[in-house]
């Protein structure tokens, strides 16, 4: 069965939400935080606790991603806190600098419950996913990766995608264990312009 999401999220509600990302990444370079977002002033659809991805790319190029999968917070806080992270503390790049910010694009995930894949082999498990639609997360023991659904746009082989995940996750590519758990999702993922500029005003 098709995963649902359940939550539908206007254009404008998408709008609002790179918008929280971009003016959080302004509170961080000023203030070294993330932006507190005022819920009570956002429509509904921005308040239910979901996972969050925020993607930050600079000419084509990564420049920092960070998010959760688990629901931890508000959508437009887990987002606000996310780009934040994304700017910051991102483990492979340096800090996110002022004069970067106008050649930076936002992209954000907003992820989908989990549903678990029970699966006997490799085969079986490739054969239960969607490619170009699920989002993959695998944990064996301390080991865990997670690709998001735009993952396959550069790995649109399934079994390419799994080889490269286990991968990830610090496990032999060809791994497969009783003990591995997998579970697929869905994304509604949403982008600014490649021109973005910096909002004026609010932080």
């Amino acid at each position: 069965m098709a995963l649902s999401f359940s939550i539908d999220l206007r254009a404008a509600e998408q709008d609002q939400l790179l918008a929280i990302a971009r003016r959080s990444i302004h509170r961080g370079m000023s203030d070294d935080r993330p932006l507190a977002v005022p819920l009570e002033e956002l429509p509904e659809a921005l308040t239910p606790a979901l996972g969050a991805f925020v993607t930050l790319t600079m000419e084509g190029a990564l420049r920092g991603c960070i998010g959760s999968l688990e629901p931890a917070a508000a959508l437009a806080q887990a987002v606000a806190d996310a780009a934040y992270s994304a700017a910051f503390r991102d483990p492979r790049f340096p800090q996110l600098q002022r004069h970067e910010l106008d050649r930076t694009t936002i992209e954000i995930s907003v992820l989908s419950g989990m549903a678990t894949i029970h699966a006997l082999n490799s085969a079986e498990l490739l054969a239960q996913l969607d490619p170009g639609s699920d989002g993959l997360l695998i944990e064996e023991g301390r080991h865990r990766a997670t690709f998001l659904p735009a993952v396959w746009e550069t790995l649109p082989s399934p079994e390419e995608f799994l080889a490269q995940l286990m991968k990830k996750a610090g496990l032999p590519v060809d791994h497969w264990s009783a003990t591995l758990r997998c579970y697929r999702y869905r994304s509604v993922s949403m982008k600014e312009a490649e021109d973005a500029c910096n909002p004026s005003g609010g932080s």
